[in-house]
């Protein structure tokens, strides 16, 4: 555990929490925590991962915009639902995304665990876009996609990202309870 990983999970915590409440502050907190985590996994060579927390970092911008515009008689922007087009499309860009990420990181880097790391971040690439869409199925998604990063995480020892993982977890399962509650009371 290095203070780097320490500091990155307590502002992923915090991030989270913060989108769960809906607070716009979870966009600037998440952009910081994203660049450290991309230093972080630049030392432990899971280049998918760096390359994912890098455009983590220009949809923690994205998100901080789009959660600033159409907002609602309470100032924030509506919790919306994908139409079952966008889940499909979505999922299956993510799919023919990763297995590409999955192949070119096997082909051309000494990626450590290039199939996993890749789907895993295609996967994560579309909870994000939902996320900053404000999209309700991002928990679900996020809840999937973090359930595995905790395995693969704890798998290499590194526990307290695994850990951190397993909150984000615990989190995404209460985003996901506060978020369906906001909606079907605006509905």
């Amino acid at each position: 555990m290095t203070p780097l990983e320490l500091i990155a999970s307590a502002l992923g915590i915090t991030s989270v929490w913060l989108t769960v409440r809906q607070n716009p502050l979870c966009w600037p907190i998440g952009l910081v925590m994203v660049l450290l985590y991309a230093w972080f996994f630049l030392d432990a060579r899971l280049y998918s991962l760096v390359l994912l927390h890098g455009v983590f970092a220009a949809m923690q911008l994205y998100g901080w915009w789009q959660w600033r515009q159409g907002l609602d008689d309470s100032g924030r922007r509506p919790i919306s639902q994908a139409s079952s087009q966008e889940v499909t499309l979505g999922l299956g860009a993510a799919l023919v995304s990763g297995l590409a990420l999955g192949l070119a990181m096997q082909s051309f880097t000494e990626a450590v665990y290039p199939w996993p790391d890749a789907l895993l971040t295609a996967f994560s690439l579309l909870a994000q876009l939902w996320m900053a869409l404000k999209r309700w199925q991002c928990w679900v998604l996020w809840i999937l996609v973090d359930v595995l990063y905790v395995g693969f995480f704890g798998f290499q020892g590194y526990w307290l990202t695994a850990g951190l993982y397993a909150a984000f977890t615990a989190l995404a399962l209460l985003g996901l309870r506060e978020w369906r509650a906001t909606r079907l009371q605006t509905a």
